[in-house]
């Protein structure tokens, strides 16, 4: 154990020892003289001189005691190395590791490979967290000399898309069973804001179309809420309805295009001949999604084709702008120019463009998950000794009442 100040300038109050010293000193108990006749007619002989001693010997120990105590309080001491070195056994809730209860060491702490590490006696937590974090979090609580052992299933599930690096070796073992499988998320397919100027009006129908093969609502731009000078959205005509020979909704004035801001978690479609306003490139720079026709104008450096035709032409490229994504058609949205928008993998396609990419693989053998060692040694986390400090101040500090006040004294110092 190695003991440390965290505060040295704390030791400065032991210049608070000279106070008791001097008390000592100055408020010695009172001699009172008293003349005895015999001596009264003696001549007067120099007095020797005076010795410097001290009373209450015992009292004054114990105020400078509990001085020095004080003053060490202030320096914060702690002491690093006193930490509990004992095995860490972590087993996976779900598991009953009866067939490696001889392999544990007597000695080990055993605890669930769970939030807040639950002891083995407790219950098993429900459900599975995220273990891998969980591992690193026991490695870094753990001092470097305490040794770690995993018992996991021989399927896991959660696994990050790395190996756990760890500060130690891990003795990793595995026994039969499988944590419980997530189901695969759907893809998350988005909704369409739709916003268009009079020359594209008539493409805003391959859009309404795919939104309802997605089974998504479209929204586009509310031109009555527009005239009053609020930009909001409203759900756009289904194709169902357009097919049925309903007039598609007008779309709003190109110059009042500001006023639409696309609402959170939709991806816009903005098919006009004007620049996207600032509020939009705004909304795209915060995290959104915008796909952009051919004549848009916007900035093509570093546009990377996405999506290409049989010859290996692109038909849709992309870049990064701040946190979002910029998307462009390269080619008029006609089926003359552009034969996929009547094709039957068009919603497919565009969903693999625009829809939120799926979670990675989570599930992994457990063999192929052994944890690794190379990571930064954690610091050793130093035992903080100003609360046991604290308790014999306090009963040193009783002691010292309990002598300055006691009858058998005379003029207390």
């Amino acid at each position: 154990m190695i003991p440390a100040l965290l505060l040295p300038l704390g030791l400065a109050a032991l210049a608070a020892l000279a106070v008791p010293l001097v008390i000592h000193i100055a408020r010695r108990s009172e001699q009172l003289p008293t003349d005895f006749a015999a001596l009264r007619w003696l001549r007067q002989k120099p007095r020797p001189r005076q010795r410097l001693r001290f009373d209450e010997w015992l009292l004054l120990t114990v105020r400078l005691v509990l001085l020095t105590l004080v003053a060490l309080w202030l320096a914060r001491p702690v002491v690093f190395g006193a930490e509990d070195k004992r095995p860490v056994v972590a087993v996976m809730p779900g598991l009953v590791p009866a067939e490696e209860a001889t392999a544990i060491p007597p000695d080990a702490t055993t605890v669930w490979l769970a939030p807040a590490f639950p002891s083995l006696d407790e219950p098993a937590p429900k459900g599975s967290a995220n273990f891998p974090s969980l591992l690193r979090e026991l490695d870094a609580k753990l001092p470097p000399a305490a040794k770690l052992t995993a018992i996991v299933p021989e399927t896991l599930q959660g696994a990050d898309a790395e190996r756990p690096r760890l500060s130690r070796p891990v003795d990793w073992k595995i026994v039969p069973g499988a944590m419980p499988a997530v189901p695969a998320a759907a893809q998350a397919l988005p909704t369409l804001a739709l916003h268009a100027d009079d020359a594209h009006a008539a493409s805003l129908r391959y859009f309404r179309a795919l939104a309802t093969a997605w089974q998504k609502p479209a929204l586009s731009c509310a031109p009555s809420r527009l005239r009053q000078g609020v930009g909001g959205w409203a759900p756009a005509i289904s194709a169902r309805e357009d097919a049925a020979g309903s007039p598609p909704p007008t779309p709003p004035a190109s110059g009042r295009g500001e006023d639409c801001a696309p609402p959170a978690g939709s991806v816009l479609i903005w098919l006009t001949t004007t620049a996207l306003p600032h509020p939009v490139t705004d909304w795209v720079a915060k995290g959104g999604t915008a796909l952009v026709a051919a004549d848009t104008p916007i900035d093509r450096t570093a546009l990377t084709p996405l999506w290409r035709d049989p010859t290996g032409a692109p038909l849709v490229e992309a870049r990064a702008a701040g946190r979002g994504r910029l998307l462009r058609f390269t080619r008029p949205l006609a089926p003359a120019e552009m034969p996929q928008l009547l094709d039957g993998s068009f919603p497919a396609a565009m969903a693999g463009l625009l829809a939120a990419p799926a979670p990675p693989p989570a599930r992994v053998d457990a063999r192929d998950y052994t944890p690794v060692a190379g990571a930064a040694a954690p610091t050793p986390p130093a035992r903080d000794l100003q609360p046991g400090l604290a308790l014999l101040i306090a009963a040193v500090f009783l002691a010292e009442r309990w002598l300055a006040t006691a009858r058998r004294r005379g003029v207390a110092p």
